[in-house]
């Protein structure tokens, strides 16, 4: 149930300082924000930074004095962040706001480590109420609201326009390749067939001729998708759909034997991975949309002069072109002042208000959360938001909040690799995951 507390409400019991025959409120709060960033995304932290400013500020004109301080901590690698925060909670030192992906609602929710934003803030009221529907539901489990999301992305298939103009496709065909993927026109089918075209060409070399993400990542669930798949059955279970995993897994097999992809490519280091894409040395490869400003920064790519992307493509007669969206999320911890509870998820409403989440977006190539920031002038100018936001958002899903998915995603990219790599055959790799997630997950899991 919601409280949408009034943050002076909660804030009545803290010191009182008295002047001349009034009393004003006077009060402190050092508020701890944990995330993972990369260079680009400081305002994962700075935007709650600039929140307390607001907030304050907007104290003392009512006569009041807040002082909030933002003690920021950032990590660069996952597993070291989710240790941190873990370890840090078993110390009961939790920081009071954890900027995580999705999937750690559902675990941090039942273990006590988060508390419910929607006790603390009126999600019904701007700014939370303008954030897209599909983004509030990825920040949502067991029917309520436990995040705000941060950001938001996508990832997108990449063509290399050159290579595709010198196996038979005009500018005309790549201006109109994100609605032919969308409708179905150009499936994965047709990206094996194009990338063996731009090797035979020598255009690129044996196994470049399409190079998927070098190492795990919900990424891969998109190739489920495309062939029919879903994760979840829309009523807490997972699902696992045999016919359409067995059609992902051979499309990777498939690719393999066409020569397009190379047999030991997981593994590939990823400043070869960037490097070689954005030198037109691949023909054709999926990635992320935040990967744009690496890209065009750091290896100088002149992305639109020789880049067409899209949804991924559709797998078959049963699929469709999608995108995968895993946005981070603003997450409030459990403490015994709830005070500083309180004031964290105050904080984190102003921070998602439309100006302060463009310039996260901006800097470190990730899209709106809503569609007032795609009018924020700053947003609206730059071509790549404005154009990534029309062409993915839309159709963009999301990997389900399920405290057992990271289960079987273990299981399904284990799968994966053993088919890819010939270590098994796609009906095995089938056969072994039905087996390994029957014992692991039981009736949590709906295998058809």
């Amino acid at each position: 149930m919601k409280r949408n507390k009034n943050l002076l409400a909660t804030l009545i019991t803290s010191t009182m300082l008295t002047f001349g025959s009034g009393a004003a409120f006077a009060a402190e709060y050092t508020i701890s924000v944990w995330a993972n960033a990369g260079s680009l995304e400081n305002y994962r932290i700075d935007a709650i930074k600039i929140a307390a400013d607001l907030l304050e500020q907007e104290y003392a004109i009512r006569g009041e004095e807040l002082t909030i301080i933002i003690d920021g901590k950032t990590f660069t690698q996952w597993s070291e962040f989710k240790q941190a925060v873990t370890l840090a909670a078993e110390a009961g030192s939790a920081p009071n706001i954890v900027v995580s992906g999705h999937e750690d609602i559902a675990p941090w929710s039942q273990s006590g480590l988060i508390v419910p934003i929607e006790d603390y803030i009126d999600i019904d009221a701007w700014p939370i109420s303008a954030i897209y529907d599909n983004l509030m539901e990825i920040a949502s489990f067991q029917d309520q609201v436990w995040g705000i999301p941060q950001d938001a992305e996508s990832r997108p298939f990449f063509f290399w326009k050159d290579h595709m103009k010198a196996i038979g496709y005009s500018d005309a065909d790549l201006d109109g390749m994100a609605e032919a993927v969308r409708a179905g026109e150009y499936t994965l089918a047709n990206v094996l067939i194009d990338a063996r075209k731009m090797i035979d060409a020598g255009l690129v070399d044996e196994g470049k001729g399409f190079w998927p993400r070098p190492s795990k990542g919900g990424d891969y669930w998109q190739f489920y998708t495309s062939f029919g798949g879903k994760m979840d059955d829309g009523e807490g279970r997972l699902l696992f759909d045999k016919t359409s995993m067995a059609e992902f897994f051979q499309f990777f097999v498939d690719a393999v034997e066409l020569g397009v992809t190379g047999k030991n490519h997981i593994g590939t280091p990823w400043d070869q991975w960037h490097g070689a894409l954005t030198s037109g040395k691949v023909g054709m490869w999926h990635g992320g949309t935040w990967q744009y400003s690496e890209w065009t920064g750091k290896y100088g790519l002149d992305f639109f002069e020789e880049v067409t992307f899209s949804l991924i493509p559709g797998g078959g007669d049963n699929g469709q072109a999608n995108t995968l969206t895993h946005p981070l999320v603003y997450l409030v911890t459990a403490q015994d002042d709830e005070d500083a509870v309180s004031i964290s998820a105050e904080l984190i409403a102003i921070a998602s208000e439309p100006r302060i989440n463009a310039l996260h977006a901006i800097k470190s190539a990730h899209l709106a959360i809503s569609q007032e920031e795609t009018t924020i002038p700053l947003y609206a100018d730059d071509r790549w938001a404005r154009e990534a936001t029309a062409v993915l958002l839309p159709y963009a899903t999301a990997a389900p909040n399920n405290v057992n998915f990271g289960q079987y995603f273990e299981v399904m990219f284990g799968g994966l690799q053993a088919a890819w790599t010939g270590q098994k055959t796609v009906d095995e790799a089938i056969a072994d995951m039905e087996t390994e997630l029957k014992a692991a997950l039981g009736d949590k899991i709906v295998i058809r």
